[in-house]
């Protein structure tokens, strides 16, 4: 049996461009297929974040947004 976990990156308070940066570097260091959990208060990351997964070939699975908190699970491909 696999026991898959995901990883949190918090990334609230910061600003374009650095949520995607962060972003890029946590994604590198995880298996294909490992799940990552964004959390940012930037609102260019609805913008920036779906971009960036579909340009470097990660799955974004969803994206959501409560006041001024983003949370983004995607999934390294």
């Amino acid at each position: 049996m696999t026991v898959s976990t995901d990883t949190t990156l918090d990334l609230k308070g910061l600003k374009c461009p650095l949520p995607v940066l962060k972003t890029r570097k946590a994604l590198s260091r995880l298996e294909r297929g490992a799940r990552l959990i964004v959390l940012t208060t930037d609102p260019m990351a609805f913008l920036d974040i779906p971009h960036f997964c579909n340009e470097d070939g990660h799955k974004l699975e969803s994206s959501d947004q409560e006041g001024d908190n983003g949370r983004f699970v995607i999934c390294k491909g």
